[in-house]
């Protein structure tokens, strides 16, 4: 991604659109997670049920600072750098909101090292919503030209590169119970 591409994908996300990026697995819709306007349209993009919330990814844990609430221990999990991408359901602030949720007590966060996804979030200052670029319940987006084909132009940036070496999506779990919800 070009500096110039990156200040494009972040102007759009600041104007509450849509973007594309490769993950660590396949690719993902982002958009500022403040903007209800923008969440709003991934889920109907999606045809997502909002009760099932969405993961927020980082360049850092204090990115995600104002969504959680925390333990210093869990924290330092957070920050681990783990072999592989895990996205942890930690305790939602009362600052996070319920969009991101499901109405749920809990927000899923991933730090993200993908290079792609890492710069995007350190460009924008903030965390991005990262759901996998996709119909629920259909297969994801594996490049640039599958999310072409699944939204045509509903998306309002595509960010071309290659997603990481994974097969599945990350594994998603509880950091509270240590419950598996996602197997990798």
């Amino acid at each position: 991604m070009t500096p110039w591409q990156l200040r494009q994908a972040i102007r759009i996300i600041q104007s509450g659109g849509i973007i594309a990026y490769p993950t660590e697995a396949v690719y993902g819709l982002g958009c500022d997670p403040l903007n209800w306007g923008a969440v709003e349209t991934i889920y109907l993009l999606k045809n997502r049920n909002p009760d099932k919330g969405l993961i927020l990814i980082a360049s850092s844990t204090a990115q995600i600072e104002p969504y959680i609430n925390i333990t210093p221990a869990q924290r330092q999990q957070l920050g681990k750098r783990l072999a592989r991408p895990v996205t942890w359901v930690v305790p939602a602030s009362v600052h996070c909101p319920h969009w991101l949720t499901g109405n749920q007590t809990g927000v899923a966060v991933r730090i993200t090292r993908h290079p792609a996804a890492r710069a995007l979030c350190r460009a924008a200052g903030h965390p991005l919503v990262s759901t996998s670029a996709n119909i629920s319940q259909r297969n994801a987006a594996r490049t640039a030209l599958d999310v072409r084909r699944i939204f045509r132009s509903d998306v309002d940036r595509i960010i071309h590169g290659a997603t990481g070496q994974r097969t599945n999506p990350s594994e998603i779990c509880d950091m509270t119970s240590g419950k598996i919800l996602r197997p990798d």
